[in-house]
């Protein structure tokens, strides 16, 4: 479901999908589990307010969701390889270094990108996920649980219930979220966090039982600093305006 012609490319024999629009510094986006590129960017009008702003978008659709390949595996789903993903696409685009925005999710992707293909990480935009990053982010076992159940009606637990209801919109491959949700979920260490040494954006909705503080995990970070999106949940932060003034600020204050 997108108006930007999909791309393609095979990564460790996982056929992945993308999009790349716009001409400029290349910016990488990682969208949020059960999401896509397309509702995590395109709905809520990043390409166009990042290409507006004369920048390069590409936004790659996760294994597991979208129109890439969907593996039930759930040793497939470490954070490691989905970042391996993200490497493997900037090399497919011969694209040397690049700014890289993730939200929830995909900001842990990001941090692993950071981590274990630095030079390719020019600088990090973490939407969505504060300390949760280090901490851990809550239960995720009730979201298993519900993405898997016959019945939605019969989900009981709020936070399961709500991403029931968004796998249903999205008619996502629930066996393969489910394989994803527990599995994508490994912290980072303080210690390795201290390691990611570009500049670093964290901006979490004031509103988010997810996320966690979003001014204590920049903290951890020799270049890290943060913004509080006002009143805004998980799920609303996402194509919030404030989050968006922020970014292309940042992105302008730490040019390629």
């Amino acid at each position: 479901m997108s108006t930007h012609p999909m791309k393609f490319f095979e990564n460790a024999g996982v056929k992945l999908a993308y999009i790349d629009e716009g001409e400029g510094e290349p910016i990488l986006l990682i969208h949020g589990f059960a999401s896509s590129h397309f509702y995590n960017w395109v709905q809520p009008g990043w390409v166009p307010t990042l290409t507006a702003a004369g920048y390069r978008a590409i936004a790659i659709d996760n294994r597991g969701h979208g129109q890439s390949d969907k593996p039930h595996e759930k040793s497939l789903y470490t954070p490691t390889l989905m970042a391996g993903d993200a490497a493997a696409l900037l090399k497919h685009l011969g694209i040397k270094k690049a700014h890289v925005m993730g939200y929830s999710m995909g900001a842990r992707i990001t941090a692993f990108l950071a981590l274990e293909h630095p030079e390719l990480v020019h600088d990090v935009i973490f939407g969505g996920l504060g300390i949760g990053m280090v901490e851990g982010a809550g239960d995720w076992n009730p979201i298993a649980e519900a993405l898997l159940a016959d019945d939605a009606e019969s989900v009981t637990h709020p936070r399961g219930k709500m991403f029931r209801m968004f796998a249903d919109k999205t008619k996502s491959d629930k066996i393969a979220l489910a394989a994803c949700v527990i599995t994508s979920k490994e912290e980072i260490s303080e210690a390795n966090m201290a390691r990611i040494t570009q500049p670093a954006l964290v901006a979490v909705g004031t509103k988010d039982d997810i996320g966690g503080s979003p001014h204590k995990l920049a903290a951890l970070m020799p270049h890290g600093e943060a913004i509080d999106i006002p009143n805004r949940d998980h799920m609303l932060a996402v194509g919030d305006k404030v989050f968006k003034e922020a970014v292309v600020k940042f992105l302008k204050e730490h040019p390629l």
